[in-house]
Formats: C-alpha cells, structure tokens, sequence
C-alpha cells in the first residue's frame, strides 16, 4: 500500500484521469473531492463489500428454494 501524506487542499492524481483531492480535514473525518471518468466506478467500501457479500450469498444459495 502507498501511503502518503496530503494538506487541505492538496490532490493525488491516480493515472491521467483521477484526481483526489482533500476538501476538509476535520477531527477523524476527512472530505474527498473525487473526479473521474464516468465508467469509473467510485464507491464507499463498506457499501462495496455489502454487494459483495449479497452476491457471494445468492451464488450459494439453492436454486430450488426460488419462486
């Protein structure tokens, strides 16, 4: 993992087309300001790894236990 160090209103780039910057720092909370490429897709992790779970779920599940 790369770790780095950012101010308020400091960016990162990720390739030529994402960039991440720092809106706020505020106690343990901080804002990111996120632009990206439409077909990329940004979302919080524990709402990601909550779809991931569902669907490992409904791989497992039994077929015959539908309609």
């Amino acid at each position: 993992m790369l770790v780095l160090t950012r101010r308020d209103d400091e960016s990162v780039r990720i390739g030529p087309d994402v960039r991440i910057r720092i809106l706020q720092i505020s106690g343990r909370q901080v804002r990111l300001g996120i632009e990206a490429p439409a077909d990329v897709l940004i979302v919080r992790e524990e709402l990601y790894d909550r779809a991931a779970a569902a669907n490992r779920d409904a791989a497992l599940a039994d077929p015959s236990d539908a309609g």
